[in-house]
């Protein structure tokens, strides 16, 4: 556990350090990894799928603030429907500003998660931010979860019938239906309405249970939101006769709890062993304060010191003081 904690307060200190850096380099990689997905499930315009675009606007959004990043993956998610169909394109960026303007509204601080929500997903472990947000975000997560997860399966449901949706036209008799189905099948998916609610009950649950004042309240916290996030698929599956796995479900939310665990232990950590319970009091107040001391080490620090040295291919000797 100690050398863990050294690790944890190394990491924390080259962090405060180079903050600018590893926030650029973290913008970076996100952006690049966003729009490699982004190109290899849509890739309709060949204008912008190309690595050398690719690479110079990642490097872009290194330096631009997550609100523009958001807007930017927008941009390209738009122009590959504009290339497939105008009809689609339409719709998607109306459905857009409309997430737009309810995650500004409610959740403004979480604009990462319309990014990585989708990423997620694609690699099957989605479990991984509202068990994550209820810890670090607040009630109000749940609409970026929300609109995350919306993404995603709207991007999925056009890959998947994207010859359909390229015989919609703005120009055709038939545009009124065409809006229908699209937005029918945008929108219609049961198993899409089934994880927005699973999401949004998991992160109150979970942000509700850690901030009550009992101990191990934050590991009490990742149990039931585990627990509750099976439970409420399990019954959904049930009642919308959604056709999904269970086990993909059981090995997903597994997973997702042990990489949340692993954040959990870097963003909390406190020793419940010394807690102590303070009662003081001014004119108008009694003061009950309950102080749970959280648990550091400090690094060590290692001086190396060279006391012998050899020329001509000789060895050098050096001594270490901790």
């Amino acid at each position: 556990m100690s050398n863990l904690l050294v690790i944890k307060e190394q990491l924390a200190g080259f962090f405060s350090r180079y903050e600018v850096y590893v926030i650029a380099v973290l913008k970076f990689v996100l952006t690049l990894v966003a729009l490699l997905l982004i190109n290899s499930n849509l890739g309709y315009m060949s204008k912008i799928d190309n690595g050398a675009i690719v690479l110079v606007v990642a490097l872009l959004c290194a330096f631009l603030p997550m609100n523009l990043i958001v807007i930017i993956l927008g941009m390209f998610i738009l122009l590959h429907l504009y290339a497939l169909s105008l009809a689609c394109a339409a719709i998607v960026g109306m459905l857009f500003v409309i997430m737009f303007v309810l995650y500004l509204r409610f959740s403004p601080s979480d604009s990462a998660t319309l990014i990585i929500m989708p990423i997620c997903y694609m690699l099957r472990l989605p479990y991984v931010v509202p068990l994550t947000l209820g810890f670090v975000g607040s009630p109000m997560s749940c609409v970026s979860v929300a609109c995350g997860t919306v993404t995603y399966f709207m991007l999925d449901y056009i890959k998947n019938n994207e010859e359909q949706i390229a015989s919609y036209s703005l120009d055709s008799e038939s545009a009124l239906g065409s809006f229908k189905y699209l937005i029918d099948g945008l929108l219609g998916s049961d198993q899409m309405l089934l994880m927005v609610i699973t999401f949004a009950v998991v992160v109150i649950t979970v942000f509700m249970i850690k901030s009550l004042p009992i101990d191990h309240s934050w590991k009490i916290a990742l149990a039931l939101g585990v627990i509750v996030n099976i439970l409420i698929i399990l019954i959904g599956c049930s009642a919308l006769e959604v056709d999904l796995s269970i086990g993909g479900v059981f090995l997903g939310t597994i997973v997702s709890s042990v990489i949340v665990f692993i954040i959990q232990f870097f963003i909390f950590n406190v020793d419940y062993s010394r807690t102590e319970n303070v009662q003081f009091e001014d004119d108008e107040y009694y003061y009950y304060v309950k102080a749970i001391p959280k648990i550091s080490i400090e690094a060590p620090d290692v001086n190396v010191k060279r006391f012998n040295s050899y020329e001509d291919g000789e060895y050098e000797e050096y001594e270490y003081d901790e």
